[in-house]
């Protein structure tokens, strides 16, 4: 990381999400799994409910990337701290914005298997990206991160 100014995570984020949904509905349907027993209707509404809150957050945050003229991507270098608007509540609301997403896609999709997975989806990203953003954001930025990070919580 000291040559090369990105926090090195693992894989994309949404990748890491999207191939632990895939996974768990594509073994569903391997496994006829019987669903989540709720009625289509409800599901559909659930699962509009969630995309639009999840997508919502997903762009809150990503505007105040652009307006503070930082990068989103963690391949590439972070120019600026972001500690306002949604960043106040999370340190990482894109990424809880993806975890509300997938929940409504599983529940779309009718895969109790995907929901399950995405708690181990959740364990990868907190220690394989999360963990390894705080390393560079706190080498980037200093005590200043160090104050947001004592203030402000990790996922809520």
């Amino acid at each position: 990381m000291a040559s090369r100014d990105i926090p090195g995570v693992i894989a994309p984020p949404p990748l890491i999400y999207l191939g632990f949904l895939m996974i768990g509905w594509g073994a569903g349907r391997l496994i006829e799994e019987p669903g989540l027993g709720l009625d289509r209707n409800l599901r559909g509404g659930i699962a509009l409910a969630g995309l639009a809150l999840g997508l919502f957050i997903e762009a809150w945050a990503a505007g105040l990337f652009q307006k503070a003229k930082t990068a989103v991507q963690p391949w590439k270098p972070s120019t600026a701290l972001v500690t306002t608007g949604i960043y106040g509540v999370t340190r990482n609301p894109i990424y809880l914005g993806f975890a509300i997403t997938y929940l409504a896609l599983a529940v779309g999709l009718d895969s109790a298997l995907a929901i399950i997975l995405l708690f181990p989806c959740l364990l990868i990203v907190d220690r394989f990206v999360i963990q390894r953003e705080e390393v560079y954001l706190a080498a980037r930025f200093g005590a200043d991160y160090g104050a947001y990070r004592h203030r402000v919580r990790r996922w809520l």
